[in-house]
């Protein structure tokens, strides 16, 4: 059988982000990939100039069509918008029999703010306690736990402060620290450190969305949540050490990469 992940999230037209890389990331994990489109940007990789969300009914819609035809093995969340689409795709999750990734995109590259400030109450209340795992950044965590987090004893405390919002599984990606790129997962109240080289090059853009999407791409396999994530890091960490060099600012990671299956 034909493994089949699903992405709701935002449009990157520049396809370095959203759910393009998304549906890029399935494919290379030969994941049939399916997708619903929450919010249109426009953008590129210099600059993010307009972000239009779409109707939650048509959001709706989307989710309905493909659940209804294609059903997936697991799914992940990017961008949302706003509370109105957070709300109704939380009604819609809570059914969900299969594993959703929520990556808690808040604010892009370029730092423009891709979720109003007022939605995140409604993830964390109704979102979040549908999910299998979170993968927030540095500050998406301090924005769920409501504390600094500045290094790695931190991640561990913030990925336990959001379990306690009632998710299982919590991923703290710490790409921003200095020194290695070290990742915390609190999977079964376990905490597991994953280490990664620390790469310079301006080409990051969709990091978060491609390691999200890898992590769902190797659940609908069937794979262990430890095991995606650790192949999942592996997998971002071989896109960018080889970007493609395209666009004039923060370029989009080698989407071409093959995956350590």
């Amino acid at each position: 059988m034909t493994a089949v992940a699903l992405t709701i999230a935002g449009s990157d037209p520049s396809g370095g982000a959203g759910l393009q890389a998304d549906l890029k990331t399935f494919h290379q994990h030969q994941v049939y990939g399916t997708s619903v489109v929450t919010l249109l940007t426009v953008q590129n990789t210099q600059t993010v100039s307009q972000v239009h969300i779409q109707p939650p009914a048509l959001v709706l819609d989307q989710l309905e069509a493909v659940l209804h035809d294609i059903p997936p093995m697991a799914a992940k969340t990017g961008a949302l918008g706003n509370a109105a689409v957070i709300e109704a795709l939380a009604e819609c999750a809570a059914r969900f029999d299969f594993p959703l990734v929520i990556d808690p995109v808040m604010i892009s590259k370029h730092g423009a703010r891709l979720v109003e400030q007022q939605a995140i109450d409604i993830l964390i209340r109704q979102l979040l306690p549908c999910a299998t795992l979170i993968t927030p950044n540095l500050h998406e965590a301090a924005a769920l736990s409501h504390r600094s987090v500045e290094g790695v004893p931190d991640m561990a405390d913030a990925a336990r402060a959001i379990a306690d919002l009632g998710v299982p599984n919590v991923l703290v990606k710490g790409g921003h620290l200095d020194g290695d790129a070290v990742d915390v997962l609190l999977a079964g109240g376990h905490v597991v450190p994953f280490h990664g080289p620390r790469l310079s090059t301006r080409h990051t853009h969709g990091t978060g969305c491609v390691y999200s999407a890898a992590i769902t791409a190797r659940l609908a396999l069937g794979q262990k949540l430890v095991d995606a994530v650790r192949a999942a890091k592996q997998f971002v960490t071989d896109a960018i050490r080889n970007p493609p060099g395209l666009g004039c600012g923060i370029g989009p990671t080698n989407l071409f990469v093959t995956p350590r299956l």
